[in-house]
């Protein structure tokens, strides 16, 4: 390989690493938080101990299975540790959850409506 060739391939390797940092980055700058997308009113606490899409998009939608997969692995080990059903901690938890959301933030009601707490 020539002198020229290689200088070429070093400054495309150079290119493509700045495309992948600025796109990674930029991702990371659209990524909406928990906080951002519960002030914004894209997402609410249910009464079944999860996290509900008010507002659907892929990144809202995105966000919320993130959190209730942990939630869930959470209330799962929560339930074998206390000898409980899922049922009973996820009512529990929902409780507590609802109970915790602040003020102007959304719940959903047992009607099934999205209601500002």
């Amino acid at each position: 390989m020539n002198k020229l060739m290689k200088q070429t391939i070093k400054h495309s390797i150079r290119k493509v690493s700045l495309v992948l940092l600025a796109s990674s980055m930029a991702f990371s700058a659209w990524a909406i938080s928990l906080d951002q997308a519960k002030q914004q009113g894209l997402v609410g606490e249910m009464p079944n101990g999860y996290l509900g899409v008010v507002v659907a998009s892929s990144e809202v939608s995105s966000l919320v299975a993130m959190v209730n997969k942990k939630r869930k692995d959470i209330y799962l080990n929560l339930a074998r540790k206390n000898k409980i059903t899922m049922q009973q901690v996820t009512k529990l938890a929902g409780e507590k959850s609802i109970s915790k959301t602040q003020s102007g933030h959304l719940i959903k009601n047992y009607a099934g409506q999205w209601v500002k707490k």
